[in-house]
């Protein structure tokens, strides 16, 4: 081949590879579609987890309203985790068994999103008459708790396993909330900006912790789409 027409040949064969490549991407893209995760509605979760008033529903389940006091002695709704990502799950601070497990593991959790606003954490004690505020904030400052990102909470017994039963589907027992009712479960639960429910993850297993990490970030890829 002529030098001068080979010269004159490289733009065109740049333009040509790179728009080879630009449609094998395309084509690669849309045939490997993004990874989405499952939306929790009450028929879709283990019917044990499920109060029998709610069982049959099937669509726009949300985490209904909540009033809760945290380690601050403020009160807290859903205004506070208004377009938020959080991760709620229910203990108390005098548990000695799965409870400092999960709450170090929250604290993990907490320290990969510690700059990122999107993520939050929010902790439900069980046992709201012991864990009052001035415990609650003890026990904070023992697990290095920052304030703006996860809220330690106490209120009124029946309302949070009201929460525990009918809206995060947390534990299996049935019960009434009343003075004999106890609720004991390692499970953390992923709730999106829309407040519906998109994963369940065992709290004391560091696996499930990765797996939390990685779906935590599909949802905010989601929520920028």
């Amino acid at each position: 081949m002529d030098s001068k027409l080979f010269k004159k040949s490289i733009p065109t064969l740049v333009v040509m590879g790179l728009l080879s490549v630009l449609m094998i991407y395309a084509i690669y893209t849309l045939l490997t579609p993004e990874k989405r995760l499952p939306i929790y509605n009450p028929a879709d979760v283990n019917p044990k987890l499920v109060d029998e008033s709610i069982a049959h529903k099937r669509r726009n389940h949300k985490v209904a309203d909540f009033h809760l006091i945290n380690q601050n002695g403020k009160i807290i709704t859903q205004e506070d985790y208004k377009n938020k990502i959080y991760v709620a799950d229910f203990f108390f601070t005098r548990c000695q068994t799965i409870c400092p497990v999960m709450t170090n593991n929250i604290g993990k959790l907490q320290e990969v999103f510690k700059n990122d606003d999107d993520v939050m954490f929010l902790s439900h004690s069980v046992t709201p008459v012991i864990d009052s505020v001035s415990v609650l904030r003890e026990y904070a400052d023992k697990k290095g708790v920052i304030d703006a990102k996860w809220n330690i909470t106490t209120g009124d017994k029946k309302h949070i396993y009201k929460l525990a039963r009918k809206s995060y589907f947390a534990v299996l027992d049935e019960g009434d909330g009343g003075l004999q009712d106890f609720v004991h479960t390692e499970n953390f639960i992923l709730v999106d900006k829309k407040r519906q429910i998109r994963g369940y993850y065992d709290g004391t297993d560091s696996e499930d912790m990765q797996r939390l990490i990685t779906d935590i970030r599909i949802l905010q890829n989601e929520f920028k789409n």
